[in-house]
């Protein structure tokens, strides 16, 4: 499974290297995902997110180790069609380096290069992410002592006087320990509060020089790892692939012949064999459509939960009946136009809350002051409840 991105030569563009770098946190991320939906049904997936560096580290440990040993190249790479070849660089008195072919010599890795490729692809990771996590705990401890104060500082300071028994004695020696490895535990803690933000600084810095330079043709090198390992990273041809294909096929038939044992047992190992190859050889595949799934799922599932939250659009409701007029109180004049108090046409015409009929304000403020009550219906009312109403012109 290979995709090319544009480009000419085996030079790599950018685009190729960055997504390449940014696929195993992506791929991390989806895992992340994934387990905590599973963990909603099964909660003994929660134990395997607990150890989520150790997981991924150990998952990324089996890709990297087999992509290597197979196809000169890591997980990401061998996915879009990339290869790790080492360098030799001869320079010229101008010390000016070129894509001339007689500067620059590729030639396979060696065992050495492979196996501290895998420690800059899987180790260091797994440390920073462990040095990250102390890094961010000592900092909110940090935050959350110099807002409330130390309480080891306020509580810690309390001394115990024993009788002279052993038990104490004993005790005391045990808490002794335990408190010079949880100093010690304190101050490790605290230096790499202190030395993280500059390594990470400097960690970041590198890359993007390393990253501005490649992306700028003025090194072979895209990342300081690949520069310190004497490693370029190179297109596959398509010779590389298929000689790949038969490489892969000889390391297989070599180890099916080291198969010892009775022949139910060759058997048996054979088959373990067939499964691990391919759970390897559809790794790539398989990781990558999953990752799609999840995210459509996530996608699916989001769109259901939105249409079903939406609230509902029900149309308005009816008014409610219009008050009945009192027997005992002021008819309504024929013309709706009309005041039902002076029998006038309306001026700056206002309406009674607690009725809902409209009169003129002087009248009706004169008698709700006066009466206290709605003249129509001899509803209870204030001068409080009279609205202006206010027509277009």
């Amino acid at each position: 499974m290979l995709f090319q991105v544009g480009g000419q030569g085996t030079r790599p563009t950018f685009f190729e290297m960055a997504a390449a770098q940014q696929l195993p946190s992506s791929l991390r991320a989806a895992l992340t995902y994934s387990l905590g939906v599973f963990a909603l049904r099964r909660p003994f997936i929660h134990k395997i997110l607990d150890y989520e560096d150790e997981f991924f580290a150990l998952l990324m440990l089996v890709l990297e180790t087999h992509s290597l040993r197979t196809t000169d190249a890591s997980f990401a790479e061998s996915l879009y069609g990339l290869r790790r070849r080492g360098v030799k660089i001869r320079l010229k008195k101008s010390n000016v380096l070129t894509d001339a072919g007689d500067e620059v010599n590729h030639a396979g890795l060696h065992k050495r290069q492979k196996v501290l490729s895998v420690v800059f692809l899987v180790v260091l990771p797994y440390l920073r992410s462990k040095v990250q996590s102390i890094y961010s705990k000592e900092r909110e401890a940090t935050l959350q002592a110099s807002l409330w104060g130390d309480s080891d500082e306020r509580f810690g300071d309390t001394e115990y006087v024993g009788g002279g028994n052993n038990s104490f004695g004993s005790r005391e020696s045990s808490d002794t320990e335990a408190s010079s490895r949880a100093r010690l535990v304190k101050r490790l803690q605290k230096a790499i509060g202190a030395c993280y933000p500059w390594l990470h600084a400097g960690n970041e810095g590198s890359s993007f020089a390393y990253q501005l330079l490649y992306l700028l043709d003025a090194t072979g090198f895209y990342s300081f790892g690949l520069h310190a390992l004497g490693i370029h990273v190179c297109r596959a041809t398509g010779q590389e692939l298929m000689d790949t294909s038969s490489r892969i096929s000889k390391i297989r038939s070599r180890e099916r012949e080291r198969l010892r044992g009775s022949p139910w047992l060759k058997a048996l190992q054979g088959g373990l064999l067939s499964c691990a190859y391919a759970v390897l050889d559809y790794a790539q595949t398989g990781l990558i459509a999953a990752v799609f799934f999840f995210k459509m799922m996530e996608w699916w599932y989001q769109s259901a939960e939105e249409r079903m939250s939406a609230p509902t659009v029900y149309p308005p409701p009816p008014p409610p009946p219009p008050p009945k007029v009192a027997k005992e109180g002021i008819p309504l004049p024929p013309d709706r136009t009309l005041c039902p108090l002076c029998l006038q046409k309306r001026t700056n015409p206002s309406v009674m809350a607690v009725s809902g009929f409209v009169f003129c304000y002087t009248c009706i403020f004169k008698y709700a002051n006066q009466y206290k009550r709605c003249p129509v219906t001899l509803m209870p009312t204030t001068v409080d409840q009279i609205r202006r109403l206010f027509h277009d012109v």
